[in-house]
């Protein structure tokens, strides 16, 4: 058994050890007054800093978990290591010989466990190093100079190879007194039938490294196109290794986060090289798994994430998968003080091919032009929807307000509104009137969408249900507004429509409370029941003004059928109504009975031909108001740098559809 160490070596390392050199090895800290720093307590998680360290005194404090001791209690702490182990490590970072009790020293096979653990990644490490310069490693030394990194860059991150073969690392650090017990909890050997053998061959190797600059870890990339292994390899959980505990990078990162309060989060090892040559030396990656709240914890000590705040930026790839990432980072965004950020190349390009294809200054500028993460989840939800029409943009509305509803600054949520009501050419006080429900539900624990509930804009219903009809009725609509094919209509009307009937599938009609579609069913119902009442010459606007809603456009482009087979001078009634109902499908002729039924608000025939030509004129106008709502958004959503020809174009089209309003109101 190795002795004891004596109290006065102790006291001696103790007292030769700066404190707050050991601290900032995991922690930030700032001036706090004479002699007194402060930062995030590392020993649970806050938002201001409350941890405090006293070097002349040799201690810390707490005063948030009233947790302090002195430099070896911290590291005892932080690396879940004995005392004595504790003790050794300082003592050698002075360079201080120890002296012990009852023995002398300890022998190797005394030092603690994870000492052990640390020299044998440490000895793994230079083996793979020097191995990199070697002949047989000239497919790592390819890898690497294509993507532009030399000697330099892989001494400076401590780059190997691993040799092809089942046994060389194994051999080597069994020449150097290794138990195959002790190799067995390193995680860089298998075990099969005949024993251990090397994990890593044939490989580029990274070094995967604690905050202190500790090897603790390897990961490891395919170069053959043998080797029947995943693309990317790295050590398994082990007492050193655990993976939603480590950044790859942060050894090196971790001062300049602190000096710059940014650190920019990556996907690849490369990514973090290639960003680190590039002038950006905060960037640090996961290994293997998603950026999760232990994570966070690791960034939030550096940034010293407190009421000064900070930057934290993702990088994604510019695909699907990176796109679910960047929303997966924006779910843990409020774990931040600081504000989050997304950059992603427009080509999909991760740092190291951008930096490969277009240079160092092209890495910069894509963090640079970072976008705030809550604009960036509010773009990819809209692309998930139609915003070429109302029904998609109301469902991108319903789906970004919850994204509004969790901005932690609420003096930002009205502004985030205005700018989902310029992209989606929805009014704002409706857009806020979606975040506040959004609100609502979630201090609710709702589960439904947000919008759902009440105070939501109206939606499309489901169409083609006599249930529908009867609900509807009682929701106070109209007789006769009910959904379509609830009401019996002309010959060749489809009525039964029960739940139970085998007939057409529902289609979806609009709810005639909200304006755009009353204003569409309106000149619909006036066209079917007194078409030879237009003018002539309103015709061609209405054959040209386009419906919102998709419904609206197929009972439309069905009479345009209609008037070209039967000629610009139609009558009402039968024949008529026969004429549209054969353009139309099957599931739409309830819908056609009703709009062909609804009373008209006028009582003479002037009345009528007045009321036709207001209704076409206004539907004109709001479908040109529409138009130039859309090409706005579009507007609005457009990077005028990147697309300087289509910026302006949509301004030469706005003009245009202005003067055609214009025209058509006489102004």
């Amino acid at each position: 058994m190795a002795g004891l160490i004596k109290r006065e070596d102790i006291d001696e390392v103790r007292a030769r050890t700066d404190i707050r050199e050991v601290v900032e090895q995991y922690v930030t800290l700032k001036p706090a007054g004479i002699g007194s720093y402060k930062g995030l307590c590392p020993f649970h998680d806050e938002r201001s800093p409350s941890f405090h360290v006293r070097p002349q005194m040799g201690t810390y404090h707490c005063f948030g978990c009233d947790e302090s001791g002195d430099v070896i209690a911290f590291l005892m702490e932080m690396d879940h290591t004995p005392f004595t182990e504790t003790v050794e490590r300082l003592a050698a970072r002075i360079g201080y010989e120890l002296h012990y009790e009852q023995g002398g020293a300890p022998n190797r096979e005394e030092v603690g466990r994870r000492q052990r653990l640390l020299d044998a990644h440490k000895v793994a490490a230079e083996f793979f190093q020097r191995n990199l310069y070697t002949r047989q490693a000239a497919a790592a030394q390819k890898f690497l100079g294509e993507r532009g990194f030399d000697h330099a860059a892989a001494r400076t991150y401590g780059i190997g190879y691993a040799p092809q073969g089942w046994s060389h690392l194994l051999h080597h650090l069994r020449n150097l007194g290794f138990t195959d017990q002790e190799l067995k909890l390193t995680g860089m050997f298998s075990e099969g039938n005949r024993g251990l053998y090397d994990r890593f061959r044939g490989r580029l190797i990274w070094p995967i490294r604690a905050v202190a600059g500790e090897v603790i870890g390897f990961g490891a990339r395919k170069l053959y196109e043998d080797d029947q292994g995943p693309k990317y390899l790295n050590t398994p959980e082990t007492q050193l290794y655990k993976k939603s505990q480590v950044l790859y990078g942060i050894d090196l990162a971790k001062r300049p986060i602190a000096k710059t309060k940014q650190v920019v989060v990556v996907e690849g090892y490369t990514d973090v090289m290639a960003c680190h040559l590039a002038g950006i030396p905060t960037a640090v990656a996961t290994c293997g798994t998603a950026f999760g709240p232990e994570h966070i914890k690791i960034v939030r000590r550096f940034l010293s994430d407190d009421s000064a705040g900070g930057e934290v930026v993702f990088t994604f790839d510019g695909d699907a998968a990176g796109q679910k990432a960047a929303l997966r980072a924006f779910q843990e965004d409020q774990r931040f003080v600081a504000q989050t950020y997304v950059a992603v190349e427009p080509h999909g390009m991760d740092p190291c091919d951008l930096r490969l294809a277009r240079g160092d200054v092209a890495v910069r500028d894509l963090v640079e032009t970072r976008t705030p993460l809550f604009e960036f989840a509010l773009r990819a939800t809209i692309k998930e929807h139609d915003v070429n029409s109302l029904e998609g943009r109301l469902r991108a509305m319903r789906a970004c307000a919850p994204i509004v509803a969790q901005i932690r600054d609420p003096s930002l949520r009205p502004a985030y509104a205005r700018e989902l009501s310029g992209w989606l050419g929805i009014e704002t006080d409706e857009v806020m009137r979606a975040v506040s429900a959004a609100a609502k539900s979630a201090q609710r624990g709702g589960s439904g969408p947000a919008g759902s509930g009440a105070g939501s804009a109206p939606g499309p219903r489901s169409a083609g249900s006599g249930h529908d009809g009867a609900r509807s009725r009682q929701q106070g609509h109209e007789p006769g507004r009910a959904a379509a094919g609830g009401t019996q209509g002309p010959a060749g009307a489809h009525s039964d429509t029960s739940e139970e009937s085998q007939g057409p599938r529902p289609v979806e009609l609009p709810d005639p409370r909200e304006p755009v579609s009353r204003m569409e069913r309106e000149a619909l119902e006036m066209v079917l029941q007194v078409p030879d009442l237009v003018p002539l010459s309103y015709w061609g606007h209405f054959d040209s003004a386009g419906m919102t809603y998709r419904v609206h456009q197929v009972m439309h482009d069905a009479v345009v059928g209609a008037r070209a087979d039967l000629g610009e001078q139609v009558q009402g009634g039968r024949v008529w109504l026969e004429a549209v109902r054969n353009h139309l499908p099957e599931p739409l002729h309830g819908y056609l009975a009703q709009l062909s039924v609804t009373p008209l608000p006028a009582a003479t025939e002037q009345q009528m031909r007045n009321y036709a030509v207001g209704v076409i004129t206004s539907l004109v106008e709001m479908h040109i108001n529409r138009e130039k709502s859309d090409k706005l958004a579009h507007l609005n959503r457009l990077n005028a740098q990147r697309a300087p020809d289509l910026y302006q174009q949509l301004n030469r089209e706005l003009l245009d559809l202005e003067l055609q309003r214009r025209s058509l109101m006489g102004v």
